[in-house]
């Protein structure tokens, strides 16, 4: 009975299989190189084209003009930060411009007249009267340096502080903005005895004891100003990459929803409003000695649009966006006005609005749009199975 019983357990057992075996080994890491790589890498680019490249093939007339464009492509990298990443339309960059601009146009000034000299236009206007009191600190060019930079700190500090903590935004702070400059370049054209009013300051000699006719030494202040750029850039690039550019695009669209999470959306807007702000001035400050004039209507409400439109037309919410829009539409106009006097600005507002209209993120996005139409086309249409025929 018990051998029935044991043949009948064997014949009725369950087959023992192996267990399949487990793969231990850890996935391989993928060797595409991150955003953020790719990114430092084209900054990398960047700097060559325009610390190398540049300055060996192009003639000085064309270096000193790309040197001007990379002043308001300064302007434009802070636009990017405040405006694509902050949503804060900032209008009125031309404050900012014109507190670095006339600062180093004071100090290039004073320079160039001497020491305890006055400058030539407020001698023919009164000879008898002394230098203004505000004028003074600007013989000084360690002052005229932390000018440009701690100047747009306070007063954009100010001006952001108040603004923000009383959540104005939209179109009231666009309007607000714009019409700080234009009361600013009104001002200084009401003040001819102490800004040089519409004429503005020019006729420069020296930069910090360098002479400005020197070929060489407008080569080096070309340098310095394309090595700013990059650091702009580099600057820019880390923070988008860091936490706080995370809490910029989120502030940007849910700003309840970040202030409900325990931030103070007004304290992230400031840092980005005073960070575009040191820019400009930046900027302004370098543009006076490679211009070599500075005056009103290079801070008022037109150029200040015109710097919104280079960072629209290469894309703001981008890194290097903002930079080549305000480049391309800098050599645009230099071009265009060197053939078509008074029509340029026409043929700049119609590639403009066709910019806007094909591609409304900026001339950055056109690739990606290429690139995803591209693989639409080749990727293969799925056909419908045909409905299976009744039993």
């Amino acid at each position: 009975m018990s051998t029935d019983v044991t043949s009948t357990v064997e014949s009725t057992s369950v087959p023992v299989t192996a267990a399949p075996s487990v793969d231990r080994r850890l996935p391989r890491r993928s060797r595409r190189p991150s955003r953020d790589t790719v990114s430092l890498l084209g900054i990398g680019v960047f700097a060559f084209f325009m610390l190398v490249v540049a300055p060996a093939v192009l003639s000085d007339f064309r270096l000193n003009n790309l040197g001007k464009y990379a002043c308001w492509a300064m302007v434009a990298v802070g636009i990017g930060l405040a405006w694509g990443r902050g949503g804060m339309l900032v209008l009125g960059q031309g404050v900012y411009f014109a507190l670095g601009a006339y600062a180093m146009a004071m100090h290039l000034t004073l320079e160039t007249a001497g020491p305890d000299a006055i400058p030539v236009f407020m001698i023919l206007y009164d000879p008898l009267a002394p230098l203004p009191g505000f004028w003074e600190p600007f013989r000084s060019g360690t002052f005229t340096l932390l000018a440009v930079v701690v100047a747009p700190v306070l007063l954009a500090g100010t001006l952001g502080y108040a603004i923000f903590k009383r959540r104005v935004k939209g179109a009231y702070f666009a309007i607000l903005s714009q019409a700080l400059a234009v009361a600013l370049a009104y001002l200084i054209g009401g003040t001819i005895k102490l800004t040089g009013g519409d004429t503005g300051l020019s006729d420069f000699k020296y930069f910090f004891g360098y002479t400005l006719s020197d070929p060489v030494n407008k080569r080096m202040i070309y340098s310095i100003t394309a090595g700013l750029l990059v650091l702009c850039l580099l600057v820019v690039w880390q923070l988008y990459r860091s936490r706080y550019g995370e809490l910029l695009v989120a502030t940007r669209d849910a700003e309840e929803r970040v202030r409900f999470l325990g931030h103070d959306p007004a304290n992230i807007k400031l840092v980005a409003y005073v960070t575009a702000a040191v820019m400009a001035s930046i900027g302004g400050a370098m543009f006076v000695p490679i211009a070599g004039i500075i005056s009103p209507k290079e801070i008022g409400a037109a150029a200040s649009i015109f710097l919104i439109a280079g960072a629209a037309f290469g894309g703001r919410a981008t890194l290097f966006g903002p930079v080549l829009g305000a480049l391309l539409l800098g050599f645009g106009r230099s071009s265009l006005s060197e053939r078509w006097e008074n029509g340029w600005i026409y043929v700049l507002a119609a590639i403009f609005i066709l910019v806007t209209l094909i591609a409304p993120e900026g001339m950055a996005s056109v690739p990606r749009r290429v690139a995803a139409a591209l693989g639409s086309l080749r990727r293969p249409t799925k056909s419908t199975p045909a409905p299976k025929e009744a039993s």
